[in-house]
Formats: structure tokens, C-alpha cells, sequence
């Protein structure tokens, strides 16, 4: 983990991931936790490697979708000391899965005109269903990749190039065709941070790492007695929807 002192950098780090979920206890990281493998950190000559997203054929998304989600979900949660990254954990499994509910297609959204730009206050107010935001935004990223990069797309580049872009998505800063970068990356970020914590029977947080990581106790019938216990960790494993004790 980097220090404040680091915070101009362009790296996504595990520190930032976390300082967006104001309602997980994340000081109760529970001691003992298996780290994980650290990734690099993309400084090195050539391309470095994305860990593969293992036992898993997706269906939703081809081939170069497959590799961009895996990419940047290696990206906006690495591995480190702290715990397993995105793609260990099984978060690109959990994209490909949840892509194909009547949510992500927007069954259930209200998807009628106008379609207009408002104040955030109002929602979502696009044409787009979240898949199609997904698979659009990531068709106009590699894109972008190929006109700035002699052809290489978002997985081919260096971890440090694939930071520093993904940090120009999340201001809007970055330019591309047919879709609001910001919005892009904004979608996709909530998608993997759901996809890390979620309960594992949605394909994700494999072994419940994510939830050993916090402290949060899961499915268990009774935790009362801890809620307002702020100085120590939970002492018991989690324990998933399945019944299955971390």
C-alpha cells in the first residue's frame, strides 16, 4: 500500500479503491488473512501479465471484451499484502454472469425518452442498458488504445499506461467515441466493486476473501452483540448464502 505521500500518482491503489466503500468496515480486516500475490507494478520492459481469470468461459463477452475486463479489473484492484486482487478473487466471472441478468439488460429500468444529460440528483437518464454501457465503452476504449498506441489494445499495454488511462476515464477526461468516458468507467467500477464483495454463489469473492478481508461476518443468523464492537475483529469466519463457513 502507498502512502499519502503518493496519492498524485497515477496508480489505482487498493487504499483509494476502498476510501469509496463509506459503508464497509474496513479497519475490522480480520488478522490472519491470506495475502496475495502481488502483480508488479508495470515498470518493467514489455507488456506486464494479467493473471488469468481461471476455470471460467465467459459468455456474454468475446474474446477482446474478456481481455479488457480482465485487465482492468487486475487494474482497479491489484493484488497486494492486504489480500487477493479482482481477478483472483473471480470478479471477471461475476461481469460475465451478471451481463446476462434482466437487470443488466434493463428489464426491470425505466428505458423510455427523452434521453438527456442531468444533474446527477436524477439518475441515469442515457439510452443505454448497463451491459451495452459496458460493451460500448470498452469497443471505444481499445479503440482509443489502437489510435494512441500503435495499434495495441488496453490488455497489450503496461500496467502504468493502463493506470494512467483508467484514471483519465474516471475524471472524463478521456476522449472517446460514442460514450461518456466518466460514465464508463463509472459503471464498470460499481460492476467490480459489487463483483468483489458479493456472495460467492454470484461467482466472485472466491473463498469469501473479500469478506475475511473486512471482517464482515456474512450470512451468520446472529451478530448482534458485535455491531457496536469497534475495537476488535469479528472472531468468527463468514459464512456465505450456500451456508459454507469461510
Amino acid at each position: 500500500m502507498k502512502d499519502d505521500a503518493d496519492q498524485n500518482r497515477p496508480t489505482l491503489t487498493r487504499r483509494r479503491f476502498f476510501q469509496g466503500l463509506t459503508l464497509l468496515p474496513v479497519a475490522a480486516a480480520l488478522p490472519g488473512c491470506a495475502p496475495g500475490t502481488p502483480t508488479g507494478n508495470g515498470t518493467g520492459s514489455g507488456t506486464p501479465a494479467t493473471p488469468a481469470a481461471k476455470d471460467y468461459t465467459p459468455e456474454f463477452f468475446n474474446a477482446a471484451e474478456w481481455a479488457f475486463i480482465t485487465a482492468a479489473c487486475d487494474r482497479l484492484i491489484p493484488s497486494d499484502e492486504t489480500g487477493p486482487g479482482a481477478v483472483e478473487s473471480g470478479v471477471p466471472e461475476f461481469l460475465d454472469r451478471h451481463m446476462q441478468t434482466p437487470y443488466a439488460a434493463g428489464a426491470i429500468w425505466y428505458m423510455q425518452g427523452p434521453f438527456l444529460e442531468a444533474p446527477s440528483e436524477f439518475g441515469y437518464q442515457g439510452k443505454l442498458a448497463l451491459r451495452d454501457i459496458l460493451k460500448v465503452g470498452i469497443d471505444a476504449f481499445d479503440a482509443h488504445c489502437r489510435s494512441q498506441f500503435d495499434g495495441k489494445t488496453f490488455a497489450q499495454l503496461s500496467h502504468e499506461q493502463q493506470e494512467t488511462l483508467l484514471k483519465a476515464a474516471e475524471g472524463g477526461k478521456l476522449e472517446l467515441e460514442a460514450i461518456s468516458s466518466k460514465l464508463f468507467f463509472s459503471n464498470l467500477l460499481g460492476e467490480v466493486k459489487n463483483g468483489y464483495f458479493a456472495d460467492p454463489k454470484y461467482g466472485a469473492n472466491k473463498d469469501m476473501a473479500a469478506w475475511k478481508m473486512i471482517g464482515y461476518p456474512g450470512m451468520r443468523a446472529d451478530y448482534i452483540d458485535w455491531i457496536s464492537v469497534r475495537d476488535k475483529a469479528y472472531p468468527l469466519p463468514p459464512v456465505d448464502l450456500a451456508g459454507r463457513r469461510g
